[in-house]
C-alpha cells in the first residue's frame, strides 16, 4: 500500500483546496518527478512542467495561468529545508490540480518483469487512464516487480516505465505505441543511437539485459521475466547508465 506524505487537490476556478482526488481514471493528464536532496532538487523539473503543459493542450484542458497556478502549489507545498527522497505527482482534469508525495522506492537487483496483455489508452501521452495497470501493481512489492504490457504479442512498455533491450553492445527500443519519457530522452541523448523497432516477446531471450528507465525508478535491471523463463546475462550496460543518472 502507497503512503502519501502529502496529498492534496485544488479547484482551477477558486484555487481552493477540496477533499483530496488521485484523478486515475479521469479525463486528464499527470507527470511524475523525483524530488531528492536538502536543500530541495527536482529532476529535469523544467522538462516535465513543458511535457504537463502540452498533455493538457492535447487533450483541449489548457487554461490561462495554469503553469503558474501548478508551479504556485509546489511551492506551496514542497519544504525546501526538508530532506526528501519522493516522487512528486502533479495531475490535472477539467476541474481540479491534484498534488501528492510519496516515499521513492530504490528498485532492487533481484528484479522480476510480469508480463500482461494491455496496452495503455493513447500511449504517446502520460494520461490518467491507469486503473487497470494500478490495478495489476497494487498486488505486487514494486522494489523489486514491474509488470510488461504486450499488445499484438510485442512488447511496449512496463506499467511505470520505459523499457531498453540491450543486444550485442547496442539498445533497443520498441518503436510504437509508447510514451517516451523525460529520462528515456536524456538518455538517448547521453548515448547516440536508440534503435527503435517491434520487440516481439518471442525474440526476448536473445536480449542480454533488459532495463526500465523512469522518473519512478531512475534505472532498473531487471534479471527475470518468469513468464518465458528469462534470465539476464550481463549487468554491464545497468552499470553504465545506472553512473550516468547518479551524475
Amino acid at each position: 500500500m502507497v503512503t502519501y506524505l502529502l496529498k492534496k487537490s485544488y479547484q482551477h476556478k477558486t484555487f481552493k483546496e477540496i477533499k483530496f482526488n488521485d484523478l486515475w481514471g479521469n479525463d486528464g493528464v499527470f507527470t511524475t518527478m523525483w524530488i531528492f536532496d536538502k536543500p530541495v532538487k527536482i529532476l529535469f523539473f523544467k522538462k516535465h512542467i513543458k511535457n504537463l503543459i502540452r498533455s493538457l493542450k492535447a487533450y483541449r484542458l489548457y487554461k490561462p495561468d495554469i503553469e503558474k497556478n501548478i508551479l504556485k502549489l509546489i511551492k506551496l507545498n514542497i519544504n525546501k529545508n526538508k530532506n526528501y527522497n519522493h516522487l512528486l505527482r502533479i495531475a490535472v482534469n477539467n476541474k481540479m490540480i491534484s498534488i501528492s508525495l510519496r516515499s521513492r522506492l530504490t528498485p532492487k537487483l533481484k528484479f522480476n518483469l510480469k508480463l500482461i496483455n494491455y496496452k495503455r489508452i493513447n500511449p504517446e501521452f502520460k494520461n490518467l487512464k491507469y486503473k487497470h495497470i494500478l490495478k495489476h501493481l497494487s498486488k505486487l512489492d514494486n522494489s523489486c516487480n514491474d509488470i510488461g504490457l504486450i499488445s499484438n504479442k510485442k512488447i511496449l512498455e512496463s506499467g511505470t516505465s520505459n523499457i531498453f533491450f540491450i543486444k550485442s553492445n547496442k539498445i533497443y527500443s520498441p518503436k510504437n505505441q509508447i510514451y517516451k519519457g523525460i529520462n528515456y530522452n536524456f538518455f538517448k541523448k547521453k548515448l547516440g543511437k536508440i534503435i527503435n523497432q517491434d520487440i516481439k516477446v518471442n525474440s526476448l531471450n536473445n536480449y542480454d539485459e533488459i532495463l526500465l528507465i523512469g522518473s519512478g525508478k531512475g534505472v532498473a535491471s531487471i534479471k527475470t521475466i518468469k513468464d518465458i523463463n528469462w534470465k539476464r546475462k550481463s549487468l554491464k550496460f545497468y552499470k553504465l547508465l545506472f553512473n550516468i543518472y547518479k551524475k
